[in-house]
């Protein structure tokens, strides 16, 4: 799984850009395997997974600054900087 390796934006530009639309998969994945479990805003973030990846692979983040106007198309930022691992903890008190 490519998304194994991502921690952060700098990451996410070291992957030549025909592997993208893998990690875009791998990220949807995560998601939906989440989500599933915790509930959360699924249809609204799977849909800017692909805005998210070029954000990040266009911007130097995080020195470059992404607003979000609602968190509601954030899970795919919040995977791939870092907070992957603690996702599966998403709407949960704590």
């Amino acid at each position: 799984m490519l998304l194994e390796t991502i921690n952060s934006p700098q990451d996410i530009r070291n992957i030549p850009v025909e592997k993208l639309p893998q990690l875009a998969a791998d990220v949807r994945q995560r998601m939906i395997e989440v989500v599933s479990k915790t509930g959360g805003h699924l249809a609204s973030s799977l849909g800017a997974v692909e805005l998210i990846i070029a954000l990040h692979y266009c911007l130097k983040t995080p020195e470059d600054k992404i607003i979000f106007d609602v968190g509601h198309q954030a899970y795919a930022h919040k995977i791939l900087t870092g907070r992957n691992k603690e996702f599966s903890t998403l709407r949960q008190r704590g």
